[in-house]
């Protein structure tokens, strides 16, 4: 596999309230990583349209997830911030992917299975096919790494395959055409972090969710200071002590959960916190997570008010990098089409 530049790609849907789990989970590592990589950061609205959203609500949302990037650390000079609708290769590469991926492959994708349910007949044809505008979404700029969630590694799996594909099934095309061996890197996933999976105040054993109809349940970005202090007193314990090893955390998923958080706010090891807090109850724990997530989460929260009454800067912002990730995209797509073999206008 020849070598290609380094570049992470990764996105945020725009539906609803973001959270916790969103900010310790994608964008808290997102501002991490401009140090190290070129980075193209995505509000996925075409992947949000799946199912059906009412237009006003998506043009606000856009704005409250670009908001919350910035807010959060991402430098739009520095990577590139933009929403997914303004940049149309995503769609075109979309469909060349359709005919390259197999339908045996997105049969075994278990999130539609998931966010389908039962009335799977009634989907739409987009929530099915999510996963192959994700390929298009990271391939469109050849992204070589992907932070991602583990609900979402079967998808980036499926990326590989898809990439793997066309460059076997174009392997003559690509290679006449000057670009090597392969067109398409094979993208590597970045999993991790102490908090890479959040879960509910409410209940250790179910994933935090802005779906969940308790808002006690997560603490949302937008929430103030008193608003998250009052959601992790009331968080779900147990009546022992917290343990001093992180072994002792096995079969108590709430207290597993509220190290983990603690630890991924304050960037340091579940096992740092313990030897602090070890043998404390969680009066004392919870107090000093309250401070610890006031002081880390109010500021965002703030900032973020602050950037979505200025709607006119944050449709700069995306209007800026939308441009930019196009100078990106546009070559790529236009080498592809010469690979597929389309006669394009020039």
């Amino acid at each position: 596999m020849p070598a290609f530049k380094e570049l992470v790609f990764s996105g945020v849907q725009p539906t609803g309230n973001l959270h916790l789990g969103n900010y310790l989970g994608a964008i808290k590592r997102f501002v991490a990583m401009q140090a190290q990589f070129d980075c193209l950061y995505c509000v996925v609205d075409l992947h949000a349209i799946t199912v059906w959203q009412d237009p006003a609500e998506l043009t606000r949302q856009i704005r409250e997830v670009t908001a919350a990037f910035l807010a959060a650390g991402i430098d739009p000079a520095r990577s590139v911030v933009f929403n997914q609708s303004q940049v149309p290769q995503h769609a075109e590469l979309a469909w060349i992917f359709n005919c390259v991926a197999r339908l045996g492959w997105l049969n075994r994708m278990t999130q539609f299975k998931e966010k389908a349910g039962k009335d799977r007949e009634n989907a739409s044809i987009g929530l099915y096919d999510y996963p192959v505008l994700m390929a298009a979404d990271i391939l469109a700029y050849r992204a070589t790494h992907v932070p991602v969630g583990e609900d979402q590694k079967q998808h980036l799996e499926l990326t590989r395959d898809i990439a793997q594909k066309f460059n076997n099934d174009f392997a003559g095309a690509i290679q006449q055409q000057g670009h090597g061996e392969a067109f398409f890197p094979i993208t590597e996933p970045l999993i991790g972090g102490p908090a890479a999976r959040v879960m509910s105040l409410r209940d250790g054993t179910k994933k935090m969710s802005k779906s969940d109809p308790s808002d006690y349940s997560r603490i949302n970005l937008t929430d103030d200071s008193d608003g998250i202090a009052t959601k992790v007193r009331k968080a779900k314990t147990d009546a022992e002590p917290l343990p001093s090893e992180t072994a002792g955390l096995e079969k108590r998923p709430e207290a597993d959960n509220l190290v983990g958080i603690f630890a991924a706010l304050n960037d340091v090891s579940r096992e740092d916190v313990l030897r602090e807090y070890g043998g404390a109850q969680f009066s004392a724990f919870k107090g000093a997570l309250v401070d610890l997530a006031v002081a880390k989460l109010g500021p965002i929260g703030a900032e973020m008010k602050r950037l979505v009454a200025d709607p006119g800067h944050i449709d700069a912002v995306l209007a800026d990098g939308a441009a930019r990730a196009e100078a990106i995209a546009a070559p790529n797509i236009a080498a592809v089409k010469d690979i597929v073999g389309f006669v394009r206008r020039r």
